[in-house]
């Protein structure tokens, strides 16, 4: 790795006890974590359909110490004949906002082919544990136009609230390009169901597979995955929307999801990252869920 200070890390992985390899049952793609009294929370694609998310729903476990996890069973089913999220629901993320919970999910079109778009919804409840109701302004994000960044694949939501508002940060791609040739961008909400409106400064971050941002000092820093020219990198910026490389990192967990306990705290203070979850494929190609853990902590700020 290089770079400089508190954006230098290594990661180190270990089992997620009760979520590791299942042979031919897939677990990837998972949520950040939360913490709502004694028990860790995550949000993770299931299926035993295959290796990707194109076909599944999505489940959650609860864990006393981020280790040993237990399941506790589908979250968040797929949506009946002839509706939007009909094909797949994958990929989920969470916010926490006004006593509520929101959790932001993944869907493609049916019948699936590569050629298909996904969009971005929503399912609010008042309980981590749900139920769950899908939002009546389902999607919540859709596919640019034609000659858009991401006018094939808006997906992999990560969200923080900052000056007030709620920041959805997302991943897409443009027709006809492949999935190394992924961006990252932002859309901003007033009210944590939307209106989302896509930030005039897309895309962010010109590289990266997966979307991982937490609050750092007073601003936005991303672990950007290995695709791209700035992959393999943690950057940061002050505005949460102009992205610079500050440190290059090997080793970079798959998908991850992490603990950020300020994320919706709307801090000018972010104190970084520690661990999270993330996938490993295993070795009969469907993936598994591990832990991983990390320095990337502000580091003048814990002192």
């Amino acid at each position: 790795m290089t770079g400089s200070g508190e954006f230098d890390t290594a990661f180190a992985f270990s089992p997620a006890a009760g979520l590791d390899h299942e042979k031919g049952i897939t677990r990837r793609d998972p949520s950040d974590v939360i913490k709502v009294g004694a028990l860790y929370y995550v949000w993770y694609t299931k299926t035993d359909r295959g290796p990707t998310g194109y076909d599944a729903t999505i489940w959650y476990a609860t864990s006393l110490d981020g280790c040993t996890w237990t399941e506790r069973g589908e979250a968040l089913a797929r949506g009946g004949t002839g509706d939007w999220d009909q094909q797949s629901v994958f990929t989920p993320n969470i916010l926490v906002a006004r006593r509520r919970y929101y959790l932001f999910y993944t869907s493609v079109q049916k019948p699936f082919s590569e050629k298909a778009k996904t969009a971005i919804g929503l399912a609010l409840a008042d309980s981590p544990d749900g139920p769950w109701t899908k939002s009546a302004r389902n999607p919540v994000l859709t596919t640019g136009e034609p000659d858009d960044w991401d006018s094939h694949r808006v997906d992999d939501s990560c969200l923080i609230v900052r000056d007030g508002t709620y920041w959805l940060y997302y991943k897409g791609r443009q027709i006809g390009l492949s999935p190394r040739q992924t961006k990252m961008g932002l859309a901003v909400a007033e009210r944590p169901e939307g209106p989302y409106v896509k930030s005039g400064a897309n895309p962010l971050i010109n590289s990266g597979h997966e979307v991982l941002v937490w609050p750092h000092r007073e601003g936005v820093a991303a672990l950007v995955a290995p695709t791209g020219p700035e992959g393999n990198t943690v950057q940061y910026s002050p505005d949460g929307l102009h992205f610079a490389v500050q440190a290059r990192v090997e080793n970079v967990p798959s998908a991850p999801g992490a603990y950020r306990p300020d994320a919706f705290a709307n801090t000018t203070a972010g104190r970084g990252i520690t661990w999270g979850i993330c996938h490993r494929v295993g070795p009969d190609g469907c993936p598994f869920l591990q832990r991983f853990d990390c320095d990337l902590t502000a580091q003048q700020l814990a002192d």
